[in-house]
């Protein structure tokens, strides 16, 4: 195998693995270094870069410089089919044999492999996170989302578990508030024990915010007004049950956020659409007020009609927020802006046995 591989895994949905890979890539680009990348497990429910090059590989085309020989999609889909279809196999599969050839056909010097949603998914079929750095002999960069101190011990098993095979840490979606003592107490404690720390990404809004066609999609909804402006983004979810005074004055604290409330009260949809919102979501099966429809019109601020009840509503749009693709050029540049500012690019070439990069 030529084209050298990296295996960019988590051990939970969700850490960011697509967002290491897409400013890795970038950086590469800028060095003139070919890169590739594929995913070989994935599942129905995968939001990652790669699955949605699945469908749009123009996209990552215009955004990433990589063409359609140059993304693979997921050469196992997990489902209920193809989990019970391996263990109704007479014969053994040679999967190992499988992914070789996947990865002989992606052209590129570079190529990077996402892993799955954990350590072991895949291992029904020999393709654990471990088999496959195993059978590829690459090394594994390891994503994982802050969510409390707790991930040093996380850390620590992964470190036991892989060994040599772990290349690197990346700490993801680091709140304001904690990036002190990752910095400072965090990432010195990993290092003593041998576990690289290459980047330390901090808690964006922006990544984490959801377009309103996303949340249409989400909540098979009909739009009521500015099908144009589908492509806004929203960052946060406000719930529109209190009095109309209480409501203004909470809108007024919030920012491009999305309001959920019943489309019979009238007040709170005037009180939200004269705020920073950018996105309206009725509830119920009241007909909105054709003057709540014309002021949206004029403020261009897209206006959803839901099917759901609110507190479905609100689950589907909150579980929306955080774990949705790298799929908008401004998240792409935000992304490498970030990637740029908090990650050891020069480390991890170096790691990798790759020219260090430029500094411009």
């Amino acid at each position: 195998m030529n084209a050298k591989c990296l295996l960019v895994a988590s051990m939970e949905a969700h850490s960011g693995k697509s967002m290491t890979i897409l400013g890795i890539i970038h950086k590469l680009a800028k060095q003139g270094i070919t890169t590739a990348c594929g995913k070989p497990i994935g599942n129905s429910s995968d939001d990652s870069l790669i699955e949605f090059s699945d469908r749009n590989t123009d996209f990552l085309a215009d955004n990433l410089n990589l063409s359609p020989e140059q993304v693979r999609p997921s050469m196992i889909k997990l489902s209920q089919e193809t989990i019970t279809k391996r263990l109704t196999e007479e014969n053994s599969h040679n999967y190992i044999q499988e992914l070789q050839n996947y990865i002989s056909q992606m052209a590129g010097s570079v190529v990077f492999l996402e892993g799955a949603t954990t350590f072991w998914e895949g291992g029904l079929f020999g393709l654990s996170m471990g088999e496959i750095a195993t059978a590829i002999d690459a090394p594994i960069l390891l994503v994982s989302r802050y969510s409390s101190l707790s991930l040093v011990a996380n850390l620590l098993i992964a470190k036991e578990f892989l060994g040599d095979r772990l290349l690197g840490v990346v700490i993801n979606d680091i709140p304001e508030t904690e990036l002190e003592t990752i910095t400072n107490q965090v990432k010195p404690y990993l290092e003593k024990r041998q576990i690289s720390v290459l980047g330390t990404i901090p808690q964006d809004r922006l990544l984490n915010s959801v377009t309103v066609r996303e949340l249409a999609e989400r909540l098979d909804s009909k739009v009521l007004c500015c099908k144009n402006r589908l492509n806004l983004m929203v960052e946060g979810l406000t719930i529109g049950a209190m009095n109309v005074n209480s409501a203004i004055e909470y809108f007024r604290q919030k920012s491009n956020m999305v309001v959920v409330t019943g489309s019979d009260r009238k007040d709170l949809q005037i009180a939200a659409l004269e705020t920073l919102t950018n996105c309206l979501i009725l509830t119920g099966h009241t007909e909105p007020d054709p003057m709540i429809l014309s002021r949206a019109e004029d403020l261009e601020i897209p206006v959803l009609a839901v099917n759901y009840d609110t507190l479905t509503t609100v689950e589907i749009v909150d579980a929306a927020f955080g774990r949705v693709s790298i799929n908008e050029p401004i998240k792409i540049k935000k992304v490498v802006e970030l990637m740029e500012q908090n990650f050891d690019f020069a480390r991890l070439f170096d790691l990798l046995g790759l020219e260090s990069p430029l500094t411009v």
